[in-house]
């Protein structure tokens, strides 16, 4: 379904489809990076105060600056121009077509004669859209779009790594700026018109485009041809091809909701999906998850997480589910070397382990905060948490609890170490390899890559090259930007 049709005949009412990704505060590909016409411009921070939402210029709500008295009221500028506020306000003093010198009139320029410098003549009496003002103007106080990204990419690392205040995450796929979706429509048109299929063509514009950038093409595409993009996909190719192509075109909170579905359809289990998942998310982005699961299934995703998993295990899952993590991310030292006391004497300090207070810790204190703890654990017990949490559990507990611990310390090779694992051995875990190249992307693809490199010796590349073949293997390189 496109996301965009929701609440037309056949399709349910999905409000949270007007959000295709998550928020700000997540992943660039979560949000929408460009103010795009008819759609929600998510990329964009919210209306500074002071500005007015339609045209971008202050409030009326503040006096003229006082240093302007010199100027008789009735002349020049009327009454109605009192909205004028210091250029403290978010306007560059530059900005406003006004030279430097324009500060300080001499006396005899009496009520702004239209030949005064700097004053275009239209302008005499503030109108609408002077020319005195740049349409450049329109978003005073907001960041240009690349600091956006970078902002957006800086904020959401934020939120999974301590250190990310001076880092920034490498994305290797980025919103294509300028971008055409009807052109991009008719190539993919082209592509797939006719007896035979370019799969070059094909591969080239969905692994340049971001996820939101995908879904506005297939909306065009459906626009101009009256066909379904995705059902079109699916006809011309097959395989594991077949597959990533359709998760590309996928909206990524459909997505993620889709493969925590298929973990727990079914006969058993794939609890490392469950731990992938739940272990890597902010607050937002397992609720947006949460929201697409029931509108999609009818059913809560914490319910059917609690329905097949059991034990230790499932109270840590309904914990996660909750998406109750704390965010402030001012780290308490003292209350750190509190909780790393309380994990030290819940664990190797007893006789078996209380598992509800490894629970309640790990799932409730912010990133940072248990970086710390973890640092005061090893002080207090001159071996790192990891070892511990080897020691005193097993099974999938201890898996999704050493996954947090990775994800709070570099979460880029928590990824590198599960991209590794889908290419081991004989056979390759596809699901897995297209979860992953699909949704860091537009996030840390990049940094993931220099952690496998830096950890196993060989490239990510080298290793796709290795284990995949054909179209399929040339789509995951373009995700690289390889290809």
């Amino acid at each position: 379904m496109n996301p965009y049709q929701q609440g037309q005949s056949g399709y349910p009412q999905q409000p949270y489809l007007h959000n295709i990704g998550f928020s700000n505060t997540a992943p660039q590909s979560f949000g929408n990076p460009m103010p795009m016409a008819g759609f929600p411009t998510m990329g964009y921070p919210p209306p500074q105060p002071g500005y007015s939402a339609a045209s971008g210029y202050p409030q009326s709500s503040q006096p003229y600056p006082q240093q302007n008295t010199g100027y008789p009221p009735s002349q020049g500028y009327p009454n109605s121009a009192q909205g004028y506020t210091q250029s403290s306000q978010g306007y560059s003093q530059t900005a406003q077509g006004y030279p430097p010198s324009a500060q300080g009139y001499p006396q005899s320029a009496q009520g702004y004669p239209q030949s005064a410098q700097g004053y275009p003549q239209a302008q005499t009496g503030y109108p609408q859209a002077s020319p005195g003002y740049p349409e450049t103007n329109k978003y005073q106080g907001y960041p240009p779009h690349n600091e956006s990204h970078a902002q957006s990419q800086q904020t959401y690392s934020v939120s999974s790594n301590p250190v990310a205040n001076t880092t920034k995450s490498k994305p290797t796929v980025v919103p294509v700026n300028p971008f055409d979706p009807r052109e991009d429509a008719a190539v993919l048109r082209k592509a797939m018109k006719g007896f035979g299929t370019d799969e070059k063509a094909i591969i080239q514009v969905l692994t340049r485009r971001s996820n939101e950038q995908r879904l506005r093409i297939a909306f065009e595409f459906k626009t101009l041809y009256g066909k379904d993009l995705v059902s079109d996909l699916k006809s011309e190719t097959s395989g594991k091809f077949e597959d990533l192509l359709v998760a590309l075109m996928t909206p990524l909170p459909q997505f993620y909701a889709k493969e925590l579905h298929d973990a727990t359809a079914g006969i058993g289990t794939d609890e490392d999906v469950l731990i992938e998942v739940m272990c890597t998310m902010s607050n937002h982005e397992i609720h947006v998850i949460k929201q697409a699961y029931t509108a999609i299934y009818g059913t809560l995703l914490e319910d059917d997480l609690r329905g097949d998993t059991s034990g230790n295990f499932k109270r840590l899952m309904t914990s996660l589910c909750m998406g109750n993590r704390s965010e402030d991310f001012h780290v308490d030292q003292q209350k750190a070397r509190e909780d790393a006391r309380s994990l030290l004497q819940a664990g190797e300090l007893r006789l078996g382990t209380d598992e509800s207070v490894f629970n309640a810790v790990l799932c409730s204190r912010s990133f940072p905060q248990l970086a710390a703890i973890f640092q005061e654990y090893h002080f207090l017990t001159g071996h790192d948490i990891d070892d511990a949490i080897k020691a005193e559990f097993s099974g999938d507990l201890e898996k999704a609890l050493r996954a947090i611990v990775k994800v709070v310390r570099n979460k880029p090779l928590f990824f590198a170490e599960r991209l590794h694992k889908s290419m081991k051995g004989l056979g390759t875990n596809d699901r897995q390899l297209i979860r992953i190249m699909v949704t860091r992307c537009e996030v840390d693809l990049g940094d993931i890559s220099n952690m496998f490199h830096s950890k196993y010796g060989e490239t990510l590349q080298s290793w796709i090259e290795g284990d995949c073949s054909g179209h399929y293997k040339k789509c995951l390189l373009g995700l690289l930007g390889l290809y």
